[in-house]
Parts: C-alpha cells; structure tokens; sequence
C-alpha cells in the first residue's frame, strides 16, 4: 500500500514540477521518486498487509511482482532522455502517466477481490491509451491509440460481464469465496460459473496479448513511441500475467478441469501466431510485437500447469523477458531515431559502428531466443520443467521447443545484421553516458541471472 500512496504522491508532484521552465529536472526527479518507490516495497517484505476490508493485500507475491514492475520502469526511463533534451512540453506528464499506470498494475497483482483487480486493470489501461496516442504528428500514433481504446473498451466489457456472471453464481467478487463457491457449481448456477470464466479468460488474455486476442499488438505497438511500447511489453504484460495466474490458482483452482482445456487451446495458438508471424517480419518493432505475443503463451503454460513451481517459473521468467525486451528496444528506439528506419537493415554494421550497442542488443536477442549463459534460457528451462512435471503434457513442451528453434532464427536475423552486413551509408549511433550505464547494468543483470539463476528463482 505504501508503494501505491508514493506513486500516486510523487506523480502529482510530477505534474506541478513540470510547469518549471527547464524540463532536465524531471528525469532525475522520475528516477528517484521510483527509486523511493522500489526501497519501499522492498521493506514490505515478508509483511503482509490487508486493507480495504481484506480488497488489497500486499504479501510476498505481490511485492515480488512489483518489484520487477518498478524496477523495469526505472530502466526505461533513461531512454526517455530525448525528450528532455529536445524540452518536449509534455515529458511531465508522460512521467506522471506511467506512475499512475504502476498504481493500476499494484493494484492487480495485489488484489483479494474481482472489483479490485477490475480498478487495477482500468488504471493502467487509461494511462496506456493516451501514451499510444502522444506523438500528436504521427498517424500511425493516432492509429494506435483508436485501436487500442476501442478494443481494449470492448474486452473490457467482456471481462465485466464476465465478472458480473461469476457475481451472480457465487454471491461474492472476493477470490477466496469464489474458490470456495467453485467447488459446488451446478445446474444453472454451474453455467452461469463457467460462462463467467470464460469471458474472464478472453478479457484478460486480451491484455497479455494471447491469441485470439492478439490481433491489436503488433499494428499498437508499430504505432506507439518506442519508449511506451517497452512499457507496454514488459509492465503491462507482467501485471496481467500475475493478475491471470492469481486469479486462475486462487479463484479457480477447483475448476481446473473445466478452463484447462481452453487456455490450452489458447496458449497453443499464442505459441504458433507469435513465432511463425515474427518470423515473417520485416520490420524490427513488429517483429518485437510478435515476440511479444510468443512469450506470453511461454508464461501461460506455466500457469496451465498450475503446480508449485508455477508461481516461481512465472516470477523469473517474467523478470527475464523484461529486462531483455528493455535491452532490445533501448537499442531499437536509440538506432530508429538516428537511422530513420525501423527494418532490420537499420542494424547493419552496428557491431562495428556502436560494438556496446551491438553487444548489449546481441545479448538480450540470445536471453529471448533462450540460448545458453542468459537469463532467458533458465526462464524457458523452469516453465517447460513445471509443466513436465505434470507429466501428461510432455507434448505441449515438444511443440513449445519446436516454436523456440523458430525464435532462433527471427532473433539471430538482428545479430547477422549487426556482425555480417556492412554499415553502408549509416552513421554510428549517439548514445549518452546515462544510457550506456543502463544498458551495460542490463546486460550484466541478463548474464548473471543466466549463470546464477538461483539470484531470483528461489526468491517466491
């Protein structure tokens, strides 16, 4: 609770800071406040509170999740420094709006209750829908922020209706009730339940970009500004991950039988769209939305499996992606912005051009693909192993490691690239001192946790 009062406290002061006539303040001021923010959810540990009559509870799971949260967006910002310098008029509230957006992701790994993890949801959503939209010059921005509004009303909907049926089957939006409810669903009552989760499941699945449902990522995130796609990859994508598995083991754990078919239906077809469609990309931002859309059907099964290790796989892996993606999109927004072009052939000759660059971007596309020594290949190594140890889905590791060999080679598209293709007419990229700090502290986080992954796996 502390880490939502301080977001929500710092992200006014933010707004009032931002009339001052010089902007340089803001991004060290940022950069603070959630640094305050990080040491205070840290200090939570192992202390687990309940506020709101038992609506909101901040214990392990959620200061674990938050931490990853805040953390990645402290490594985002920095890439932000282009708007400082350029003394854009909106840069407080750019800031002020990814600290409201962390309330909203708080407040959905931390929920007790349906109306809770609703709030949360609408918090981080709002504030998503007007960064898409901020370059006001650019079309495919103004496109982006349509699609993403309409859309994401629309499953809004479907997941309130989704919530209100589950109302009306149990009698209550706490998850503690429900899962107690769950276990003597019948008749009418048991479709109504059923239905309930159905449509919860397509809301959320929704939000982490899982097929079907995905079909808004990678037009949104081509059209975003890079600096908020990275947020909308990893935060976002981490909130609604933790927010699904909690409410899937804690509300629904004893209908197991009744949703496992279909999210592995859904995690199937999320593996299958995300690799072959980044597969066939030209253009690097897509091919990172397509990525984007693989890795969550990677964290879905480890919520299909729904075992002990579930919640750990699901924490590590998590922090892995995310600091990659970070990695990878710093670079790609930093190589966009001075190449003006966002295909792959932007990176040519950039391993001798920016060798930092090169290497930081090489190291995050290897922790992606899963390859060895890389925090990515130990979060790909504890999802299939709590899945084999359910023991009847040892065919849905097969099909997910067939689907990783493609991601091979969509990555290593970027790192031939980079190694194998001269610079031509491109000039070496400008990269700042705080920058080359965040992605060196970056690619030193992946390579760690890829040789220690002990560091993080052991913490849930």
């Amino acid at each position: 609770m502390t880490s939502i009062i301080l977001l929500t406290s710092f992200g006014i002061i933010n707004l009032f800071v931002g009339f001052m006539k010089s902007k340089r303040i803001l991004l060290p001021l940022a950069l603070l406040f959630l640094l305050a923010v990080l040491g205070a959810n840290l200090l939570q540990w192992n202390d687990t509170q309940s506020y709101f009559n038992n609506m909101l509870t901040i214990d392990n799971y959620a200061v674990g999740f938050t931490g990853i949260m805040v953390l990645s967006t402290l490594l985002i910002l920095p890439f932000s420094q282009r708007y400082i310098t350029e003394q854009d008029d909106n840069i407080a509230e750019f800031y002020s709006l990814l600290l409201f957006s962390l309330v909203g992701a708080i407040m959905m790994v931390s929920y007790e209750n349906l109306l809770m993890l609703f709030i949360g949801i609408e918090i981080l959503s709002i504030a998503m829908y007007v960064l898409a939209g901020s370059n006001k010059k650019s079309i495919r921005s103004n496109e982006a922020s349509l699609k993403y509004f309409l859309m994401g009303s629309f499953f809004t909907g479907i997941l309130l209706f989704g919530i209100v049926l589950i109302y009306g089957a149990t009698g209550s939006f706490d998850i503690t009730r429900i899962a107690g409810a769950a276990q003597r669903a019948e008749s009418v009552e048991g479709v109504m339940f059923g239905l309930g989760m159905l449509l919860i499941v397509a809301g959320i699945s929704f939000k982490i970009a899982a097929a079907p449902f995905h079909f808004w990522t990678p037009d949104v995130y081509e059209g975003t500004p890079t600096l908020f796609t990275t947020f909308m990859s990893t935060v976002v994508k981490t909130a609604g991950v933790a927010a699904f598995y909690k409410l899937m083991a804690s509300a629904f754990g004893a209908s197991y039988a009744t949703w496992y078919p279909t999210l592995v239906a859904i995690t199937v077809l999320t593996l299958l769209v995300g690799n072959i469609g980044a597969a066939v990309q030209t253009n690097m931002k897509r091919m990172l939305a397509y990525s984007s859309i693989s890795h969550a059907g990677y964290l879905l099964m480890a919520l299909i499996a729904l075992n002990e290790r579930s919640e750990s796989s699901i924490f590590f892996y998590s922090l892995a992606y995310s600091v990659a993606s970070i990695a990878s999109f710093g670079v790609l927004k930093l190589v966009t912005v001075q190449r003006d072009d966002e295909t792959f052939e932007a990176f040519n000759g950039l391993g001798k051009s920016n060798p930092m660059l090169a290497f930081a971007m090489t190291v995050s596309m290897l922790s992606l693909a899963g390859i060895p020594l890389t925090a990515g290949f130990f979060g790909k190594f504890f999802i299939f192993s709590s899945v084999i140890e359910g023991g009847d889905m040892i065919w849905l590791v097969v099909a997910a490691l067939i689907l990783a060999a493609v991601g091979i080679y969509y990555y290593f598209k970027v790192i031939i690239a980079m190694y194998m293709h001269p610079a031509g007419n491109f000039a070496p990229v400008k990269v700042s001192s705080l920058v080359s700090v965040v992605l060196i502290i970056i690619t030193a986080l992946t390579i760690i946790l890829g040789i220690a992954p002990a560091l993080a796996s052991d913490i849930l």
